[in-house]
């Protein structure tokens, strides 16, 4: 009876132990499948960074689906999204249009060194070169930013390469002529308040919070319009003429809308990202698209269409897979 009895405890515990293993296995199996992406945004104050929260938000909620796991990083903004794609530390990244066309052309920043495999995915929001200026240090114009302390941005930013631009437009020299300071956008708004500054460019989507921190404060201040573009956007065919609506702030001086320039949103991966990971990502913003637009006040100009708008560099075929499918290509 005893052996009996054995020998059935054996075949018990085989056929378990036969039963959990597949499980395990595919336990593992899905682990091994996990793909953990990170999205290079820019300063928190920015639009960039909700809108690779925004991004992480819609694709997380597939997790289990894909297998896809999002993670935001704040990050210097599009030279240092653009580098760290190439370099692996990124997956993804928030880049400014014109930043796009530059490294995939080899200029400026990547002068001599083209990054060829930069792939775009899909354009987001418009970005405005917005010049703020305080009200007592009498600039009204770009011209009267000459002997004022201007600050331009921090290396490695976009908005500093669109406030060059903006000033040599003017023909206003960015280092003789002015009083740069090469700050974070973040810190530009209390500068300003602080009249430890004039003024500040930024390139950003409106409203921002950082404008709305800028114009609130005790010293007031007024956007300047930015006026003298019509030979820049003809030389560069990622600029664009734009405008500041006046009653995004009611706490500037401005009563009409305010004329400038600008860029777009893009967002960017490296061709050595797996096809089936950007098809993911692509199909969870655009299935998602309302829900997208209701995450940020910037998003409500935006269209499907216009979503494939202002792309520089090559699409990645996980994307065009997508866009394919959904009859938009």
């Amino acid at each position: 009876m005893n052996r009996w009895l054995f020998l059935s405890m054996v075949v018990l515990f085989t056929v378990a132990a036969g039963c959990t293993q597949p499980a395990d296995k595919e336990t593992t199996d899905t682990k091994k499948r996990t793909a953990f992406v990170t999205i290079g945004t820019g300063d928190i104050t920015g639009v960039y960074y909700p809108t690779g929260g925004a991004i992480a938000k819609i694709v997380n909620k597939k997790r289990e689906t894909y297998g896809i796991r999002t993670t935001v990083e704040a990050t210097i903004g599009s030279v240092y999204n653009v580098n760290a794609i190439m370099s692996g530390d990124l997956e993804f990244g928030i880049v400014q249009s014109d930043r796009q066309y530059q490294a995939i052309n080899g200029m400026k920043e990547w002068d001599g060194a083209p990054q060829k495999d930069l792939r775009a995915v899909f354009s987001i929001h418009p970005e405005s070169v917005t010049l703020l200026a305080a009200v007592d240090a009498d600039i009204k114009t770009i011209s009267d930013l000459k002997g004022k302390q201007v600050n331009i941005g921090n290396p490695g930013s976009g908005q500093r390469g669109n406030a060059i631009d903006a000033l040599e437009a003017a023909g206003i020299n960015w280092q003789t002529d002015i009083k740069a300071k090469s700050v974070e956008a973040a810190k530009a708004p209390g500068l300003l308040q602080d009249k430890k500054i004039d003024a500040f460019f930024y390139t950003v989507g409106h409203p921002s919070s950082a404008f709305k921190e800028a114009t609130s404060g005790s010293r007031p201040t007024r956007f300047v319009a930015i006026t003298e573009i019509d030979d820049l956007i003809r030389r560069f065919p990622y600029y664009a003429k734009s405008y500041i609506p006046a009653g995004l702030y009611p706490g500037a001086a401005n009563e009409e809308d305010n004329p400038t320039f600008g860029v777009k949103a893009t967002f960017c991966t490296s061709a050595k990202m797996p096809d089936d990971v950007v098809y993911a990502i692509t199909k969870e913003v655009f299935e998602n698209f309302e829900e997208f637009k209701r995450l940020h006040p910037a998003y409500q100009v935006i269209t499907k269409k216009s979503m494939l708008e202002g792309l520089s560099a090559p699409l990645h075929p996980g994307a065009v897979r997508y866009y394919k499918e959904a009859g938009l290509m």
